[in-house]
C-alpha cells in the first residue's frame, strides 16, 4: 500500500509514518516547513518528503491519503485555501482517512493495546511502560510523542513474545481531536485493553469549552475497554472520579492515594511501592525527581501488572530508566550554570517540573525559569492567572511574549521583580545570561523549539567575561 501523509512532521504523524514504513508500506508525505529532527528521521527511513500542501500532489495517486489534524478547510486572507491538497482530494473523491483511524485498522488491530491518557505525563509514562515491558522480554510495539532515551526512536512495531496471547502495543493516547472531519479525541480509536488515566485538567481551550467536555471524551474512552481489561486511574483526581462515576465496565486499579491499590511510601527518588492487600511489593531508587514522576511510575507499574509483569520486576526496570528527551534534559553547562530543556507548557506541568527540580537542589541554589506560552490554550490566555502559582519555585522567571494578545506582564505582576517579560529571543537570551550566577539552574520550558534558546544561552554564558580575581 502507498500512503501519502498530510502533516507528516508532527510527532504523532511522524511516528505513524515510521510504523507504516516498518510494516512494508510505501510512505510519502508533506508538511509546511519540513525541518529537522523529524525530517531527518523520516528521510533516513526512505520516506520522500514534500514541502507544502500543493494540489499537484494529487498526481502521486496513493492508495490512501492519511490526514493529520493540522489540516483544515481554512482559507487565507485572499480567499484561497490554506491546504489546496485537501481541497483537491475532496474534489477528486480520492480515498482519505485520519491518522488515528489508519493506525487502529492497520497497526493496533489484534494487539493488546496499553493506552496512556491524561493532561500531563503521557509521554513519560508511555515511555516508562514500554521500557518495563521491554525489560521483561515482551518486545512491545510503541508510539510515543517524544523520543525515549532508552529506545532512541519514537515508534516501532514490536513483535509477539512467547506466552503472550496478543502482541503488546503501548501508545500515548491524546485527547486532542482526530481530524477536521472527525472531532472525537484521538484515543477513542485505539480500543485499549489496558487504559491509564494519569490525570485530568482543563486544556486544549481551542477545541474544548470546559473540563466537562474533556471528561466526556474520557468517558467515551472507558466505553471501549473490554470487561477483561483494566482501567488504571489516579486516585487523587476528582475529575477522574467523575469520569468513572459515569460508567466503567472493566476492572479498575487505582494509584496515588493511601487508599489506592498502588501507593508509594518515601521520597520521589527512593520509595517503596505498596499493593493493597499485599503490603510492600517493590522498591524503586532512581535518578528522576518530583512527585509527578513518582505517580507516573505507579501508573506504569499498575499497567504492567495487568500483562503479567510483577511490580518488583517493573521497579527494577524503572531503576534504569533514562527518561525522555526534553523532560528536564540537561543541554549543557557554561560558566558554572546548568541549562535544561523541558516540554512543560501547562501551568500545572510548569509547577511540577520546577518543584521536582527544587527538591533535588541543595539549599541556596537558584532556579531561573524561562518559558513561552506557546500551546493553543496558553496563547488564548485561558490560564494566564495560574502562572504566578506555577512559577513559585523559581527565583527568577522570564516570559517570552511574542505572538500573545494578552498582557503577560499584568498576569505575572504578583511575582513582582522576580518576573520579567521579553518580546524577542535575542533580548531574552541577553537578560537571562546577565542574571545568571555560578551555581544557577536555568529551565527553558516550551512545547516548541523555543528559537534554539538552549544553545544560545550556553553560548551567551560561555562568552561572558570571567569575574575579576580578588586582589
Amino acid at each position: 500500500m502507498h500512503i501519502h501523509i498530510l502533516g507528516i512532521c508532527g510527532t504523532f504523524m511522524g511516528g505513524l509514518a515510521a510504523l507504516a514504513r516498518e510494516a512494508g508500506h510505501r510512505v510519502t508525505g508533506c508538511d509546511a516547513g519540513v525541518y529537522p529532527p523529524m525530517s531527518d528521521q523520516l528521510t533516513a527511513l526512505g520516506i520522500e518528503l514534500i514541502e507544502g500542501y500543493g494540489a499537484e500532489q494529487l498526481r502521486l495517486a496513493p492508495d490512501l491519503f492519511v490526514v493529520g489534524n493540522v489540516v483544515s478547510r481554512a482559507r487565507l486572507a485572499d480567499g484561497s485555501p490554506k491546504f489546496p491538497l485537501m481541497e483537491a482530494i475532496l474534489d477528486a473523491g480520492a480515498p482519505y482517512t485520519s491518522g488515528p483511524q489508519w493506525l487502529a485498522e492497520h497497526v493496533l488491530a489484534g494487539r493488546h493495546v496499553l493506552a496512556v491518557a491524561g493532561t500531563h505525563g503521557k509521554t513519560t509514562t508511555t515511555s516508562m511502560l514500554a521500557w518495563i515491558l521491554e525489560c521483561a522480554g515482551l518486545a512491545p510495539g510503541f508510539l510515543v510523542g517524544g523520543v525515549p532515551l532508552d529506545f532512541g526512536v519514537s515508534a516501532r512495531l514490536g513483535r509477539q513474545a512467547p506466552g503472550q496471547a496478543r502482541p503488546l502495543f503501548v501508545i500515548e493516547a491524546d485527547e486532542y481531536d482526530t481530524a477536521f472531519f472527525d472531532k472525537r479525541s484521538k484515543f477513542v480509536h485505539y480500543r485499549p485493553r489496558t487504559a491509564v488515566l494519569n490525570n485530568l485538567e482543563f486544556d486544549h481551550a481551542d477545541i474544548f469549552d470546559d473540563l466537562a467536555a474533556i471528561e466526556r471524551q474520557f468517558q467515551h474512552l472507558l466505553r471501549t475497554v473490554p470487561p477483561s481489561g483494566r482501567v488504571v486511574v489516579n486516585g487523587l483526581e476528582e475529575s477522574l472520579a467523575r469520569v468513572l462515576h459515569q460508567g466503567c465496565w472493566s476492572g479498575v486499579a487505582s494509584f496515588g492515594s493511601a487508599a489506592s491499590d498502588f501507593f508509594a511510601d518515601g521520597p520521589p527518588h527512593d520509595f517503596a511501592v505498596h499493593r493493597r492487600g499485599q503490603g510492600r511489593v517493590a522498591e524503586l531508587r532512581w535518578a528522576l525527581g518530583g512527585v509527578h514522576n513518582q505517580l507516573n511510575a505507579l501508573a506504569a507499574i499498575a499497567a504492567a501488572e495487568h500483562v503479567g509483569v510483577a511490580p518488583a520486576q517493573a521497579a527494577e526496570a524503572l531503576s534504569r530508566f533514562q527518561n525522555v528527551r526534553r523532560r528536564m534534559e540537561l543541554r549543557g553547562s557554561a560558566s558554572g550554570v546548568q541549562v535544561y530543556d523541558d516540554f512543560a507548557h501547562h501551568p500545572t506541568a510548569i509547577r511540577t517540573t520546577l518543584d521536582g527540580l527544587r527538591q533535588r537542589l541543595p539549599a541556596g541554589a537558584r532556579i531561573l525559569a524561562v518559558f513561552e506560552p506557546r500551546s493553543n490554550t496558553m496563547k488564548l490566555g485561558t490560564m494566564a492567572a495560574q502562572l504566578p502559582w506555577a512559577l513559585q519555585a523559581a527565583d527568577l522567571s522570564f516570559c517570552h511574549t511574542a505572538g500573545l494578545d494578552w498582557d503577560a506582564a499584568t498576569a505575572l505582576a504578583p511575582l513582582g521583580a522576580r518576573a520579567q517579560t521579553v518580546a524577542d529571543i535575542d533580548t531574552l537570551v541577553a537578560r537571562v545570561a546577565a542574571a545568571a550566577q555560578p551555581g544557577d539552574h536555568i529551565v527553558c520550558m516550551s512545547n516548541g523549539s523555543f528559537g534554539g534558546i538552549h544553545a544560545r544561552l550556553l553560548q551567551g554564558l560561555a562568552s561572558r567575561p570571567a569575574p575579576a580575581s580578588p586582589a
